[in-house]
């Protein structure tokens, strides 16, 4: 039951019930509605993911190459400004706001330098969703994309003689961050490659 004091003659109602007894007769239109709501964000989420995915199919997420691409004065492009990309010559842009991102370690070899690269073209080929581009006795270029969204990376090689490695790039084209991405990928190319020397 419920009662009413004396604020009631002045305009105002107080319960001396506990709260959870006061709700516990709500309409229960309330949890139907809120139930169409999530369903209706559920169903926007799901159509958003499905646009994605045939929007990638379609290529319309693999991005343009770069036009910068390739070897200058000794150096592969610089880092991406955005935390998408690694290169084993980030350190030398001592002011770059990704250098210590994308600072990746470069590809050592033993043995002749030429089969060195024809190996690591070969890995490259093998690649699932990857493509060479360019082969090169001193520069490879592959264009590595994902599954469903075809999100299009440009990974580079160039085999630094002097320094006796090869220098690696690899960025993503679009998107602020790679989540990874690239890391990994020069890293399992280089376990695969370091296990066959």
């Amino acid at each position: 039951m419920t009662s009413w004091s004396g604020d009631a003659a002045r305009g105002r109602t107080r319960y001396s019930e506990p709260r959870e007894q006061r709700f516990c007769c709500l309409p229960h239109f309330y949890g139907e509605a809120h139930m169409k709501f999530l369903g209706t964000l559920l169903a926007l989420a799901l159509a958003a993911v499905a646009v994605l995915v045939i929007a990638g199919q379609f290529g319309f997420l693999t991005g343009k190459p770069p036009y910068d691409l390739g070897v200058r004065n000794g150096r592969l492009k610089p880092p991406s400004s955005t935390p998408n990309s690694v290169s084993s010559q980030a350190d030398l842009y001592a002011d770059h706001p990704q250098r210590a991102y994308a600072a990746i370690a470069p590809i050592n070899f033993t043995g002749d330098a030429d089969q060195a690269m024809q190996k690591l073209a070969a890995l490259l080929r093998a690649s699932e969703r990857t493509v060479l581009v360019t082969q090169q006795p001193d520069y490879l270029y592959a264009q590595c994309s994902t599954l469903l969204l075809h999100f299009t990376d440009d990974v580079e090689f160039w085999l630094d003689r002097q320094a006796g490695v090869i220098q690696v790039r690899s960025a993503s084209r679009l998107g602020h961050g790679d989540l990874g991405a690239n890391r990994a990928r020069i890293e399992k190319l280089r376990a695969q490659f370091l296990s066959q020397n």
